[in-house]
């Protein structure tokens, strides 16, 4: 296919080429992919760089980018090898020496550390580079080890701040080796965060000094460059709605017991949360109507949320819908009301079931966030996504809905649609990423690339 590169897309390759260091924040849709290749065959082009390694997400390193090479006419010439598989798979791939390597971020620590191979890549290129943002993570540590040896180095991520301005300082002290935001985390609480929720001593969150956002944009804006979506594409109208459902008295006494007591008992197995996160998850399985005790068995607490799911797909009338789900059980439970009511279903989670939902073979595709959130076009298939468990994760939310809505998608409109238990963490969660999105937005915002100024 021939490659008729948008003016956004031009200006990014550009950005890519010009600067030793990038962080391209691109919504979804927005191509970063052929954008970034494009830059690498003309920095190949110019004897600028010799290898680079793409670091990404499994099913993105092995599909997504290999697609992208072999879809676009202008860089059929570029040579690759995808060292993901058993060892033995990625040492032969990396040993052939190819001018791209591609590998998933999970075997980054391994290449660096175990493989027993030179790392001799000149650029690096890190596909969702929020997932480097934990600072003290096998990944994070091996590539800032070689991080000196890199000439080139791309940071490219939709959801920069998925979970606060925090997260920032480990993403940039890889590309930059801390120069904007600081070398030591410490140093950079201290100068734009204080202490919010706290316990003597003990910190549990901070909070953003006065002025302090906009200082942190300006002092990467240099090297970073931001595009949303609906800025650049014509991208179909995105509606979202809230389908509430309501435990009755006795399922919602169960609920209130566990959240002020954080144990509960049922049928004699004791279900105990110990802490607030593991209260947290035991909540979002009750409102999604079931929970796991100490053994994992499943008890059943109510079917609101199937009972909801089941008048969706009914309105629908056939139209296919994509079911986001969160705990296996959901899964199970899903799965078997399914197939009470005679509704032909796959789980979205191979390379075959994508095929069949985007060809229009499958009514109801069941999609887990943390396996499906990056790197799939599933447009081709439905315009419809169904929220049945909710997640924390800004990052995942917002790639799972971008599944959906997206250039290419063919309707006018996506209708996502979340099915919310009335008086449980469901609401938390809804307004929890209502306020990271409003984080994200405006650090997007903030360093939004200015076309007209170059």
């Amino acid at each position: 296919m021939k490659y008729f590169p948008h003016e956004y897309q031009k200006y990014a390759t550009a950005c890519i080429i010009s600067h030793p260091i990038s962080a391209i924040f691109l919504d979804c849709g927005l191509g970063k992919s052929v954008i970034t290749l494009t830059a690498i065959k003309a920095l190949f082009e110019s004897e600028t760089i010799c290898k680079v390694l793409v670091i990404a997400p499994l099913r993105v390193a092995r599909d997504t980018w290999p697609e992208e090479i072999k879809k676009w006419d202008h860089l059929s010439s570029l040579e690759y090898r995808v060292a993901v598989g058993t060892e033995a798979e990625r040492k032969a791939a990396i040993r052939d020496n190819a001018p791209v390597t591609i590998i998933n971020r999970e075997n980054v620590d391994w290449l660096i550390n175990k493989s027993g191979l030179p790392f001799d890549f000149d650029m690096v290129v890190i596909d969702e580079l929020s997932s480097f943002k934990s600072y003290g993570s096998k990944r994070f540590k091996a590539l800032l080890k070689v991080r000196p040896f890199i000439k080139r180095i791309v940071g490219l991520t939709g959801t920069p701040s998925s979970n606060g301005l925090m997260d920032l300082w480990a993403e940039f002290r890889i590309l930059d080796f801390g120069k904007r935001l600081g070398r030591y985390i410490s140093r950079y609480r201290l100068s734009y965060f204080q202490p919010d929720r706290r316990n003597a001593q003990i910190v549990f969150s901070y909070s953003l000094l006065p002025g302090a956002e906009d200082a942190i944009y300006e002092k990467i804006s240099d090297i970073t460059i931001s595009m949303k979506s609906v800025d650049y594409l014509d991208m179909p109208e995105c509606i979202m709605n809230v389908k509430s459902v309501y435990m009755t008295d006795a399922e919602k006494s169960v609920y209130d017991d566990l959240r002020k007591d954080m144990v509960i008992k049922m049928k004699d197995k004791e279900i105990d949360a110990a802490n607030a996160a593991v209260l947290s998850g035991k909540l979002q399985q009750m409102a999604n109507g079931a929970i796991y005790d100490d053994e994992n068995t499943t008890h059943i607490i109510h079917d609101r949320k199937l009972d909801a799911l089941e008048d969706i797909i009914e309105a629908a009338n056939g139209k296919p819908i994509l079911v986001a789900y969160w705990f296996k059980h959901d899964l199970t439970r899903i799965t078997e009301r399914l197939h009470k009511i005679g509704v032909d279903f796959q789980n979205i989670s191979s390379p075959q079931s994508i095929r069949n939902w985007n060809e229009g073979k499958i009514s109801v595709g069941l999609i887990h966030p943390a396996s499906a959130g990056h790197g799939l076009n599933l447009q081709s298939g439905g315009n419809t996504l169904v929220w049945f468990g909710m997640t924390w994760s800004l990052e995942l939310y917002q790639q799972t809905n971008a599944r959906l809505w997206r250039q290419g998608q063919k309707s006018e409109t996506v209708v996502i649609t979340h099915i919310i238990t009335a008086g449980t963490i469901d609401e938390d969660i809804l307004k929890a990423l209502d306020g990271k999105e409003k984080t994200q937005n405006a650090l997007i915002d903030a360093v939004k690339a200015n076309l007209k100024e170059e």
